[in-house]
């Protein structure tokens, strides 16, 4: 791991009336960023951590399951959620219901998910395509925040014949956005291949009255600042970065504030985090869902470690907490941290061709609504 120290001279990031030292931001991730994982993370290092995507329409209709992954924690501040949505009057909507009642201090918008079951229904990075109505949803969602921040997050585009990110950073500035943040990608792209980060040098040229944080290929302490110092921005979004490492966020911290990174965990103590980290989801989940939930977490957390093909297959197949102390117990615990542990992780994908819906490329100014978004949170 490389020895990383830098002091930046930026004034610290603001996103409205919160101070975010450091500049760092986890993105929300469907069936990952919940509050024991935001919780997790935090337990590392300061910054702000995003729920999972929650569609408004299910905020609106009060659904159940949508009310559950909008729990934060006690300790949490600022509490920070993440709506998806297509139509201004529903976004709107459901923004007054968690400024009015008090469930969020903070609300980011999701224009960059690439999915194709959000694309094919006009949302996400399919979105800021269509200017007028993009400008209409921010517009009033930022209205109906009031005095919480509302932020914005997109793409580049769909894809390199349909780029978007100029115009969606300039309107969601003009509209009372208090950030956009940029994941350095076009749709079609998904997660494959790599950032372009000189887009979101051109984007913080373009956006020049509030924050612009960047996102895409952050799996170090070096990578964050050097995407700083590279294009400028004013923060780093961080994703698949921190799967199975949450203590990435401690080396997030040292960095930015220019301090020798910490040394990373053994075997031993991924473990322990590990271990924390099943104990926090029980207490949201209850232990049965808690252990299927972290299954998908083990190959992260073991990622290049002396582990062998049995142990891990337990580790994939654990269903109980006194099955995972077992198999805890059976690791190499003076294993050191493999050096070539902290690279990509997560799911990379292929590129491939965004499903939109009919005629969707016809007319960019176009401002009517797609068919309404279905009621499932968290992508």
């Amino acid at each position: 791991m490389e020895d990383v120290t830098a002091t930046l001279s930026k004034p610290a990031l603001k996103i409205g009336p919160y101070q975010v030292d450091p500049p760092v931001v986890l993105a929300p991730m469907a069936g990952i960023t919940n509050v024991a994982f935001r919780q997790l993370c935090a337990e590392y290092g300061a910054g702000i951590y995003v729920c999972e995507m929650i569609t408004a329409r299910a905020v609106v209709e009060r659904h159940p399951a949508t009310m559950h992954m909008m729990t934060f924690g006690a300790e949490e501040k600022p509490r920070s959620m993440q709506l998806y949505g297509v139509d201004p009057k529903t976004m709107a909507e459901a923004v007054r219901i968690i400024v009015g009642e008090g469930l969020a201090d903070h609300i980011d918008s999701n224009f960059g998910c690439p999915v194709a079951k959000v694309t094919r229904k006009g949302g996400g990075a399919a979105l800021p395509y269509k200017r007028k109505l993009f400008e209409a949803i921010v517009r009033e969602s930022a209205r109906a925040a009031g005095d919480v921040p509302f932020t914005v997050k997109f793409r580049i585009g769909i894809d390199d014949d349909h780029r978007t990110y100029l115009d969606a950073g300039r309107i969601a500035e003009g509209e009372g956005a208090a950030a956009v943040s940029l994941h350095a990608r076009t749709a079609a792209q998904r997660y494959s291949g790599q950032a372009d980060w000189t887009k979101i040098a051109a984007l913080k040229e373009a956006v020049t009255s509030i924050p612009v944080l960047g996102n895409g290929d952050i799996f170090s302490a070096a990578d964050a600042l050097r995407m700083v110092d590279e294009t400028g921005c004013d923060g780093v979004v961080v994703g698949r970065g921190c799967l199975g490492r949450p203590w990435l966020f401690g080396e997030l911290e040292a960095a930015f504030a220019g301090r020798p990174l910490p040394t990373p965990p053994n075997l031993g103590e991924v473990a322990q985090v590990l271990r924390r980290h099943a104990e926090l989801l029980i207490g949201h989940d209850g232990e049965t869902k808690a252990l299927r939930d972290l299954r998908k977490h083990m190959a992260w957390y073991f990622m290049n470690f002396p582990v062998g093909s049995e142990l891990r297959r337990g580790f994939a197949m654990v269903s109980g907490l006194a099955e995972l102390d077992d198999l805890i117990g059976r690791l190499d615990h003076d294993a050191p941290f493999p050096d070539n542990a902290d690279g990509p992780r997560g799911r990379q994908g292929s590129p491939g061709k965004v499903t939109l819906p009919h005629g969707w490329l016809d007319d960019p100014d176009d401002d009517c609504v797609p068919e309404a978004e279905d009621m499932h949170s968290g992508g």
